[in-house]
C-alpha cells in the first residue's frame, strides 16, 4: 500500500480531552475520530489494527469448538421482559420503540438473544454442549464515557455463549474458554493476569476478569505478595483477623464473663470517629449498623423476620416468567452489621441478596426502621427488618452499638447472647494490608481495566425463557449456560498503552497495521526501483508493507512512522545503494540504532523477523 493512497490523517497534538496515551495516540495517528461523546469512527489504520483483534479472538474461539453466528444488534425488548432485566438494567439499557410501538434493545450483552435463538432449537441432550459466539456492535448509554474507545458507548464485544446438561460440562467449558483467552491476550502482546469476580447484574455462580494494570483503571484489585491469589475488590475475600466461634451455642460461652447489655448517653455522638473519642476505645469495639435499600430482591424473604416490602414484582403479563421464573422482591430493607473498623462492600451485599441494586436508605426511612436518627441503629430489640451480620461481627462479645434510640448506644454487646442476625454473611471491604485467604500473606492493591470476564450463569436465563430439553430418561431438563465476554476495542486501546513511547506507537507485530514501513528518501530514480522491488518481494511472502511515496521531508517520514507504530523500516537513499554492495538503513521501532542490510539480502531478513514475530506471540 501506498502511503499517498490512503486516508491517515494524523495530528501533530492530541485533543484536549484526550487524558491517556491510549486516547491521545489514537487521534494523533488517525485511527479514530470522534462522531459524538462516547462514539467514535475507525479510519483505515484502526481498522486494520481492530480487525487483526478480531481475527485472533475468532481463530481462538474457533480452535475450542465455539461456532459463530450473527445476530442483530436490535433486540425485542419482550426477550428482556423473560429475562427480568427490562426493569433491573437501569438507565444504561438504550430502549428504543419502533413506528408499531413495539419495545427494543440496542443490545448492550445478548445472553436473551443467544437463549432465544437456542429455545427454538433445542430439543435433545444429544444436542449439548454447544457453544456459540458472535463479533458485535452492542451500546450502553454510559452516564460518562471516557477515555476514548477505552470508555465508550458504542463499542465491538466478542462474546460466547454455552449450554450444558451438568455443571461438570460447564466447568470444562469455563476452563477451554479461560485458556483461550489467556492465549488471545498473549497473541496481542499483552500482559494480563485474571481475577475473581463478582458476576453483577450477569448472575451465576461463578466469574473471573481478566485485567491488564492501569493507573485509570476503574477496578481496584487486591493481590498477594506470596501466593499469586487475585481478586476484584468487589469479590476479594481475605482470612479473618479475628477467631470465629464454632456454633452459636459456643459465641454464647464467650459472653458468659461479659456483663449484660448497658445503655450509656452519647449526647451528639453519631459517627465512629466521634464515639472512638468520645468513649475512648478503638472502632474494633463497635458493631457499626446501617439500613439499606435494595431493589428487585429475587432471594427468597419469607423467613426473614421482621418483613418490610413492596408488592412481589411480577412479570408484565401479570403471570410468571415463560418457564416459571421466581418473583422478585420490588423494594425491601436491610439493616447490615459491621465491626466498626470495616466497611460493608455494597456489590457484595447485592449479591447475597440477588438484588439488581443496594443503596444507603434514606434518612426517613432510617428513622421509620430504627425509631431514631441516622447514627443510633444498632442490632439489639431491632425487629421491624432483617438483620444481616458480617463474620466479622461474629466473634464480637463485648461490643458497642446504637440503642435505636436518640443519643443513646449500648456497652457489653454480645453477638449469639444479645442477638441473632437473620443471616451471616462476608460482606465487608477488603483492603490492602489484609491477610490472603489462601495463604495468610499480605494483599496488597492495584488498578486495573478489564478487558473479558468469564461467567458460570447456571440458570438465570434458561429457567426464565423457558429453556428445556429431553435427557436419556425422556424427562423434561433446563439446560445449565455459561457466558463469556471480550471487549475489543478495548482490548486494543490497552495494546497501545502498554506498547507506546515518547514518540508514538510500538505495535506487536500480530496486530500492526502494517509489518513494514518503506521510506525512500526521495521517491525517484534508483531509489524507486529498489523501494518497489523490495515491497514486491515482501508482499509475495504475505508481509503487509506501507511504500511511504509521499514528496516530505525524510524528517516528516520518520516521525509518521514512529507515531504510527510500523514495527519495521527501510529506508533507501542514493548514498547508500551507491556502494559498491548496495544496501539500505533497517530499524526496529522497539530499538534506538539502526543497521545497514545489503539490498539484496533485506527482503529475506524482514520476512524471517516478521514471521518469527508473529510465531513467538502465537505460541
Amino acid at each position: 500500500m501506498r502511503y499517498s493512497q490512503i486516508f491517515v490523517p494524523t495530528l501533530r497534538e492530541a485533543p484536549g480531552d484526550a487524558a491517556i496515551a491510549s486516547h491521545q495516540l489514537m487521534f494523533r495517528t488517525g485511527m479514530i475520530r470522534r462522531l459524538a461523546n462516547g462514539l467514535f469512527a475507525y479510519l483505515p489504520v484502526g481498522l486494520r489494527s481492530l480487525r487483526k483483534v478480531e481475527r485472533i479472538a475468532r481463530e481462538e474461539m474457533d480452535a475450542i469448538g465455539s461456532q459463530e453466528i450473527k445476530p442483530t444488534v436490535m433486540a425485542p425488548g419482550e426477550l428482556w421482559k423473560e429475562s427480568g432485566r427490562w426493569e433491573t438494567m437501569g438507565e444504561g439499557l438504550l430502549r428504543v420503540k419502533n413506528r408499531l410501538g413495539g419495545d427494543f434493545v440496542v443490545s448492550p450483552t445478548a445472553e436473551e438473544v443467544f437463549t432465544a435463538l437456542i429455545r427454538d432449537e433445542l430439543s435433545s441432550y444429544r444436542q449439548l454442549p454447544l457453544s456459540l459466539y458472535q463479533i458485535n456492535t452492542k451500546y450502553r448509554d454510559e452516564i460518562r464515557p471516557r477515555y476514548g474507545v477505552m470508555r465508550g458507548r458504542e463499542f465491538i464485544m466478542k462474546d460466547a455463549y454455552s449450554w450444558h446438561c451438568d455443571e461438570a460440562s460447564l466447568d470444562k467449558t469455563y476452563q477451554d474458554m479461560g485458556k483461550a483467552y489467556r492465549r488471545i491476550f498473549k497473541r496481542c502482546g499483552l500482559s494480563v493476569f485474571s481475577v475473581r469476580a463478582d458476576s453483577g447484574t450477569m448472575g451465576g455462580s461463578g466469574s473471573e476478569e481478566f485485567m491488564v494494570e492501569s493507573v485509570i483503571g476503574d477496578n481496584t484489585l487486591l493481590l498477594c505478595k506470596d501466593c499469586g491469589y487475585a481478586a476484584n475488590v468487589e469479590k476479594a475475600g481475605c482470612k479473618p483477623d479475628y477467631q470465629v466461634p464454632a456454633s452459636l451455642n459456643a459465641a454464647k460461652a464467650l459472653a458468659d464473663s461479659v456483663p449484660p447489655p448497658e445503655r450509656i448517653d452519647t449526647p451528639a455522638v453519631k459517627t465512629i470517629e466521634e464515639l472512638c473519642a468520645f468513649l475512648k476505645v478503638d472502632a474494633r469495639s463497635f458493631i457499626k449498623t446501617l439500613i439499606y435499600r435494595a431493589v428487585n430482591v429475587e432471594l427468597d424473604l419469607s423467613t426473614a423476620p421482621g418483613m418490610v416490602k413492596s408488592e412481589k414484582r411480577r412479570a408484565p403479563s401479570g403471570e410468571t416468567h415463560r418457564g416459571g421464573a421466581p418473583e422478585s422482591y420490588a423494594e425491601a430493607f436491610f439493616a447490615v452489621c459491621v465491626r466498626g473498623d470495616l466497611d460493608v462492600n455494597e456489590v457484595k451485599l447485592a449479591s447475597i441478596l440477588k438484588a439488581s441494586e443496594v443503596a444507603l436508605a434514606a434518612d426517613t426511612d432510617v428513622e421509620r426502621f430504627t425509631g431514631a436518627p441516622v447514627g443510633f441503629a444498632g442490632p439489639l430489640g431491632l425487629t421491624t427488618i432483617p438483620v444481616i451480620a458480617d463474620e466479622s461481627v461474629t466473634a464480637m462479645h463485648d461490643g458497642i452499638c446504637g440503642a435505636l434510640a436518640k443519643d443513646q448506644h449500648y456497652a457489653h454487646v454480645a453477638y449469639g447472647r444479645d442477638f441473632s442476625p437473620w443471616l451471616v454473611a462476608d460482606v465487608r471491604v477488603v483492603k490492602s494490608g489484609d491477610c490472603c485467604p489462601l495463604c495468610g500473606g499480605e494483599l496488597y492493591e492495584k488498578k486495573g481495566n478489564e478487558l473479558g470476564h468469564i461467567f458460570k450463569l447456571g440458570y438465570k436465563y434458561t429457567a426464565s425463557m423457558g429453556v428445556s430439553y429431553l435427557d436419556e430418561n425422556g424427562k423434561n431438563r433446563v439446560p445449565i449456560m455459561g457466558s463469556y465476554g471480550i471487549g475489543i476495542d478495548r482490548t486494543l486501546a490497552s495494546i497501545i498503552e502498554e506498547h507506546h513511547d515518547e514518540r508514538g506507537i510500538i505495535w506487536p507485530m500480530t496486530v500492526a497495521p502494517y509489518h513494514v514501513i518503506i521510506i525512500p528518501i526521495k521517491y525517484e530514480g534508483s531509489v524507486k526501483i529498489a523501494a518497489d522491488q523490495i515491497a514486491s518481494t515482501l508482499e509475495n511472502t504475505g508481509i503487509e508493507v506501507l511504500l511511504d511515496d509521499r514528496n516530505e521531508r525524510p524528517g516528516v517520514k520518520f516521525n509518521d512512522a514512529d507515531l504510527l507504530g510500523i514495527p519495521c523500516r527501510v529506508v533507501i537513499g542514493d548514498k547508500n545503494l551507491a556502494l559498491d554492495n548496495p544496501q539500505v538503513e533497517v530499524k526496529h521501532r522497539n530499538e534506538n540504532d539502526s543497521r545497514l542490510v545489503p539490498l539484496n539480502m533485506v527482503a529475506h531478513e524482514l520476512t524471517a523477523f516478521v514471521y518469527g514475530k508473529i510465531t513467538q506471540l502465537n505460541l
